[in-house]
């Protein structure tokens, strides 16, 4: 318990400081965001902090033998580091989607408990995990949106990590969200700092992939229902993001200013009320997770967040919405390509 708490301080500390002290060479070296219009280039200064101070500091619970792992914890620890590089090269240089995904599947096969689930609900676990990962990344369109959402779906992937009694995991869990927390100090509107494909695909898989150890050894639907809830914000992104571009018939890898975050913002939100009202539901969908992995709520809950989140994704997807101040003026529907400000 004492470990824990000084372990997520000092990781919260130190990332917000590595943050910062990397963001001078990650503008020298180039490693800025190429996605987002900005007056000033953003260094992607947060991945290589969030994921390097997660790894050393779990690590360092499981060299002292303070704070063992465990052999499926530390192989996941390991796995998210190799992510996290092949993040950091795609920020660094331009890789096809193919890359990313064949890399995230490779880690995530390693990290699958096939023993506890089954080489069939081994395969589906992988698919979740890359799904879930790339989804991740697809929630660093905004600023603090990523990380806040983050932060949330980590501590309650550690909660029902502590409820399987399963300690390394939920120690790292609790690094991994001061982490973010630290990152998030420098990533709040206007952003200092960017998270990039590093951070953004190591904090995906990171966090999914707790998920499906926690859920190992349960059922197959009641797992799908809790792994869902647990991810369900950055879910519906994902979700969103298909429907537009196969109604709008443009290629599924293209980028485009068709997220949550661009579509919220069309409502009139500001940056911050997207990050504070995405977070609340996220807040709220991982607490329906939780509780229904504790036993504390049954299936049914997890339909009312699958209703709520299939009710978001048709009214932003159909909708027309007028343009936020600062963006320019569209219709954004399903079918209508979407201009950027």
């Amino acid at each position: 318990m004492l470990y824990g708490i000084a372990a997520a301080s000092a990781a919260l500390l130190l990332a917000a400081v590595l943050t910062a002290l990397l963001r001078v060479p990650a503008l020298r070296a180039g490693i800025v965001d190429r996605r987002r219009q900005r007056q000033r280039p953003l260094p992607l200064s947060g991945g290589p902090a969030v994921a390097a101070v997660t790894c050393l500091v779990a690590a360092a619970g499981q060299w002292t033998g303070v704070a063992p792992l465990g052999d499926g914890v530390g192989r996941l620890l390991v796995a998210g580091a190799g992510v996290a590089v092949l993040g950091l090269v795609a920020d660094v240089w331009r890789l096809r989607a193919r890359v990313l995904v064949a890399g995230t599947a490779v880690a995530a096969a390693w990290v699958v408990p096939y023993g506890e689930t089954g080489v069939a609900g081994g395969v589906l676990a992988v698919g979740w995990i890359v799904l879930a990962s790339l989804a991740v990344k697809g929630l660093d369109q905004a600023d603090g949106l990523a990380g806040t959402v983050g932060v949330v779906t980590a501590f309650g992937a550690g909660l029902c990590a502590a409820a399987e009694v399963m300690d390394g995991l939920a120690v790292l869990l609790s690094v991994a969200a001061a982490a973010l927390t630290g990152f998030l100090m420098h990533n709040w509107h206007p952003a200092r700092a960017g998270l990039g494909a590093c951070g953004a695909l190591f904090t995906g898989f990171l966090l999914s992939s707790a998920a499906v150890l926690t859920r190992a050894g349960y059922g197959f639907v009641p797992s799908a229902g809790v792994l869902f809830c647990l991810g369900a914000v950055p879910a519906a992104d994902f979700l969103l993001v298909v429907l537009a571009r196969l109604l709008g018939r443009r290629p599924l890898l293209r980028r485009g200013p068709d997220h949550l975050a661009h579509r919220l913002r069309r409502l009139g939100l500001t940056p911050p009320g997207v990050v504070v009202l995405l977070g609340a539901g996220a807040f709220a969908t991982v607490l329906v997770g939780v509780l229904v992995h504790t036993g504390w709520a049954g299936g049914t809950a997890v339909l009312w967040v699958a209703g709520g989140g299939a009710a978001v994704v048709a009214v932003l997807l159909r909708g027309p919405v007028r343009a936020g101040r600062g963006t320019a003026p569209a219709q954004v529907t399903g079918r209508l390509r979407v201009r950027s400000g």
